[in-house]
């Protein structure tokens, strides 16, 4: 599969060159071999010329917010609306939030403040791609996250999947497009989010919000079954 890979950030000085960018890391997720990648920073005026350049375009997490007056953001809008229903479209974090409000939802920057560390949301609706990979559908998962805004309003013909008290509108699946998106963050490594913490550590988040979130890498989560899940998602284009 021609998977495109929408670049709308990157991690901070310092955290960059230690891990990579954000294109990498979802080729790593993925797996390296598992798609044609191809990647396109929209983030600095690079989309593609058609959307069926690719089977599907992932786009990426970005320290922008959607409703931002970026200059590339509008276009990317453009772009995904021009792609609806002719190629499928995955979202993680921004990417979830941009794809909300394109398709007529409404994002915010939540009063409820950040979530970081790792994140618990309950499963509210098996999919067909929700593969079961230890003979028992999940009923939950736990995956790392980081973020203020939040999508508070669906769009019409997507349907929460997955979420938690903290973000009810933490997995959409669309109904009248190839399209699914989440909030949360498959793609960091704990190491990698450890050090986006330490990076932003007296800055967007307090000591003790900052410790908070570290301690909670202590245990395993659910990024390889996450991971799986695109995958099979992006197996049924």
């Amino acid at each position: 599969m021609r998977l495109g890979i929408l670049k709308t950030g990157q991690p901070p000085p310092g955290v960059f060159e230690r891990f990579g960018g954000y294109p990498q890391m979802f080729e790593k997720l993925l797996g390296p071999e598992t798609h044609d990648y191809r990647i396109y920073a929209a983030d600095e005026g690079v989309l593609p010329d058609d959307p069926r350049d690719c089977d599907a375009w992932l786009i990426t997490g970005s320290s922008s917010g959607a409703y931002d007056p970026e200059p590339w953001i509008a276009p990317l809008v453009d772009f995904l609306r021009a792609a609806k229903g002719r190629a499928g479209l995955v979202g993680v974090c921004f990417g979830h939030q941009i794809m909300a409000q394109a398709f007529g939802g409404q994002v915010i920057k939540s009063p409820k403040g950040w979530g970081v560390g790792e994140q618990d949301y309950a499963v509210l609706r098996a999919e067909p791609w929700m593969a079961p990979f230890d003979g028992n559908q999940a009923t939950s998962i736990r995956l790392p996250g980081s973020h203020q805004d939040q999508v508070v309003a669906a769009p019409p013909g997507a349907d929460a999947v997955a979420g938690s008290d903290f973000s009810p509108l933490g997995v959409l699946a669309y109904r009248d497009q190839p399209a699914i998106s989440i909030q949360l963050h498959p793609e960091f490594e704990p190491a990698y989010a450890v050090a986006l913490i330490e990076a932003r550590r007296g800055t967007r988040y307090t000591d003790a919000q900052a410790d908070a979130a570290i301690a909670s890498y202590a245990g395993p989560d659910d990024r390889a079954r996450v991971g799986g899940w695109i995958n099979a998602f992006l197996s049924r284009l």
